[in-house]
């Protein structure tokens, strides 16, 4: 709901560094909440699509592209503009599995090792639009691995089918 409440601007209106209205390529560009923007060390911003369609990597295809395009160039461009933070300095990307069923893109600075930025569980903005582009279909086949924390809801189901 949290994230609904964004793009619906009932909530954290004030808070929206970018916006790009677009119902079908168009997202969100808002502060983490683990960001309290005092410092640039820690820059952490989220991307919220405007598409409730698309809940994670394994929903994207190369019909995707235009809006992963414009995530991808506006973010770095609102960043820029408004904390002097260059693309170059970024680490932009989502994760698999992601901690909530709407598709989101982290923007972190390069520097700082932001929880899930790992290899591990982050996959590149940058490689999933060129794995798109070779192969529209590429995440419906490739294999994932992810880890997961002994805590997680995921473990236990693979934990009960014995798959751990």
């Amino acid at each position: 709901q949290w994230v609904y409440n964004i793009l619906e601007k009932k909530a954290e209106a004030d808070r929206i560094v970018h916006e790009n209205p677009d119902p079908s390529n168009g997202f969100v560009l808002v502060p983490d909440l683990k960001w309290n923007q005092n410092q640039l060390d820690d820059l952490y911003l989220i991307a919220l699509v405007h598409r409730r369609e698309i809940k994670s990597l394994r929903d994207l295809t190369a019909e995707h592209l235009p809006l992963l395009r414009n995530v991808l160039q506006e973010g770095k461009e609102a960043i820029v503009k408004r904390f002097g933070v260059s693309g170059s300095q970024l680490r932009i990307y989502l994760h698999y599995q992601p901690s909530y069923q709407h598709l989101h893109v982290h923007f972190t600075a390069l520097g700082y090792d932001a929880p899930g930025s790992s290899v591990e569980r982050a996959h590149l903005l940058a490689d999933v639009i060129d794995n798109l582009a070779m192969d529209s279909m590429y995440y419906q086949k490739r294999a994932l691995t992810f880890p997961l924390r002994a805590d997680e809801p995921l473990f236990k189901k693979f934990q009960e089918a014995g798959k751990v």
